[in-house]
């Protein structure tokens, strides 16, 4: 059977096809948009330095005049290494207009990791990063074979011989338009790229997901319908608020969910660089923020870290968490502790740009919990059982969903797209079970990638480097379970017969030595918590890894990692 979303359809008049996502953002009103109490867009939460719509717009234009004067233009893709800044989403806009594609990476990755997101994307003519970033994108550039010249420096720092986005606004803004802003076709905005966002899929290694204008925009709007009042009114989310942005603004849900909705319904955002608990809570008391879109591993702080008892936070109304499960119990704790605060989850993924499930305004602060909320407007859902057929309320499967917000494909990677898409719907590999009352549980993984700080960790990617390591001969990768980090990367590790030999006498330094070669080559959440040594790695006679062996050892050998704080 089908699963409707119970939410009141938007109509396909209020979708938007013909935009792109900054023509919507800076150009177009819509009915279901609150217009800001003040102007104020994004505030810089260490400096105070804000942008408000005028500068948005103003900005936004000077950058694409000046990347345009650069030869940067249609389907030209233009990568953005960065912590989050102000200036953000002023250069995803100027992308936009000037009718290229973003690609957003990780801050934190490795020069290897960033080279490969760029051979991925092939046609990138541009990064942009960030003086943090700076070093990493140099040696990324060169590996790709993109010249030096082709990055452009984000954020304040000195950078010598290196142009920054500041002057490059100020030389589009005082030179001749090299551009005309193209208006898309009734439709295109269905199929035309804006994001080559980068996720795991089911297995192995990130995969770029083509991600067209329509998709966010209308998962803005979609949420925005959701979460209005039965009159009408905005809802949850009135006019004048503040959001936290503390999530990074690279991954899909800060990157749709906060950059983009906040800013809809007319919240003034707060901008973290990175995340830091304690800045995070001081954050919070000065800027009033009452909304906050975390992910679990935040939650477990606002339940177990002792500064937060220095804080007031009973002006915080609502909390969002997401990008990985909530534990019932951990909800509970958190509702206990914080009864002012409305603690819900949502379920969405890079492939369904973002949100699928939310809790709905009407629950008030009685969340269902362990719940993930229910469809939000215009969402479709199906159950696919072990035995192939489609199951009915209750029933136990895998999750696939179809709607407007779906990504169209794995960009230039056919097998991927065969796995993960089907005729507009996306399978998610997640397991779960859907009520009479709609709601959404979601139960356990069909895919393999382990989700750590709400981070998709891909065994596969893992394993292949592990085994570059001159002593491993084989390696199985699993997760086990940790309060803090929801599942953290552990190794099974077959060695070399030389090794082997020297195991006896010194195992706990070669244990060391490969989780060191896997953090000097992987960012933060793909390093390794434990190396264990084993005969053989479970394999099936075809020569897949049989993970449910190596996870039940785990979960003997390991437990659940308890929260040190």
């Amino acid at each position: 059977m089908l699963f409707q979303s119970t939410a009141k359809p938007v109509p396909d008049a209020l979708l938007p096809d013909d935009l792109t996502l900054a023509q919507f953002m800076l150009d177009s009103q819509h009915p279901l948009r609150n217009k800001p109490v003040n102007d104020q867009w994004f505030i810089d939460a260490a400096t105070g330095e804000s942008r408000t719509y005028e500068d948005c717009k103003s900005r936004t234009q000077g950058l694409a005049n000046a990347l345009s004067r650069r030869g940067i233009g249609e389907d030209d893709v233009v990568c953005i290494s960065s912590p989050n800044n102000v200036d953000y989403p002023i250069a995803i806009w100027a992308v936009h207009r000037i009718g290229a594609i973003v690609s957003p990476a990780n801050p934190s990755y490795s020069a290897s990791e960033l080279c490969y997101q760029l051979d991925v994307v092939q046609k990138a003519k541009l990064i942009i990063a960030h003086p943090t970033c700076l070093a990493t994108a140099i040696q990324a550039a060169e590996l790709h074979g993109l010249a030096k010249e082709n990055i452009i420096v984000l954020g304040a720092g000195a950078s010598p011989g290196f142009t920054s986005v500041d002057d490059l606004i100020a030389e589009g803004l005082t030179s001749p338009p090299n551009y005309v802003e193209r208006k898309l076709q009734p439709g295109e905005a269905k199929t035309k790229l804006a994001f080559l966002s980068f996720s795991s899929g089911t297995t192995g290694k990130p995969k770029a997901v083509a991600i067209p204008h329509y998709a966010p925009i209308s998962n803005v709007i979609q949420i925005a319908a959701f979460n209005r009042a039965p009159d009408g009114s905005p809802g949850r989310f009135n006019t004048g608020q503040t959001s936290l942005a503390v999530l990074p603004m690279y991954h899909i849900y800060c990157l749709v969910v906060v950059v983009h909705l906040t800013v809809f319904v007319g919240h003034r955002v707060v901008v973290m660089e990175k995340f830091d608990f304690a800045k995070m809570l001081q954050s919070i008391v000065r800027h009033k923020i009452c909304h906050l879109f975390i992910v679990p591993p935040m939650i477990v702080l606002l339940c177990k870290h002792p500064s937060v008892k220095n804080y007031d936070l009973s002006h915080v109304r609502y909390v969002m968490s997401g990008a990985a499960p909530l534990t019932a119990e951990l909800q509970q704790r958190c509702q206990e502790l914080y009864p002012n605060m409305g603690i819900f989850q949502g379920y969405g993924m890079t492939e369904t740009c973002t949100v699928v499930t939310m809790a709905p305004p009407y629950w008030g602060k009685s969340a269902v919990k362990g719940c993930a909320g229910l469809l939000v407007n215009n969402t479709v859902a199906r159950v696919l059982k072990e035995d192939g057929t489609f199951g009915k309320y209750g029933e136990t499967g895998e999750l696939h969903v179809r709607g407007p917000q779906m990504a169209l494909a794995y960009y230039n990677n056919e097998a991927a797209t065969k796995e993960g898409f089907e005729d507009g719907w996306v399978k998610t590999g997640d397991i779960v079970q859907i009520h009479e009352n709609g709601n959404v549980f979601v139960v356990d993984r069909l895919k393999e990638f382990l989700k750590v700080r709400g981070f998709q960790v891909a065994p596969a990617e893992l394993e292949g480097h592990i085994i570059g390591h001159e002593d491993v001969a084989d390696a199985g990768v699993v997760g086990v379970k940790d309060e803090f980090s929801g599942e953290v990367p552990v190794a099974y590790v077959v060695l070399t017969a030389d090794a082997e030999k020297r195991a006896l006498q010194d195992g706990e330094q070669i244990k060391r030595s490969i989780m060191k070669y896997v953090a000097e080559h992987k960012v933060n959440y793909k390093h390794l918590h434990a190396v264990t040594f084993i005969d053989a790695v479970p394999k099936n006679p075809s020569g897949k890894i049989l993970r449910r062996l190596l996870r039940e050892r785990a979960a003997t050998d390991f437990g659940t990692i308890k929260a040190r704080l």
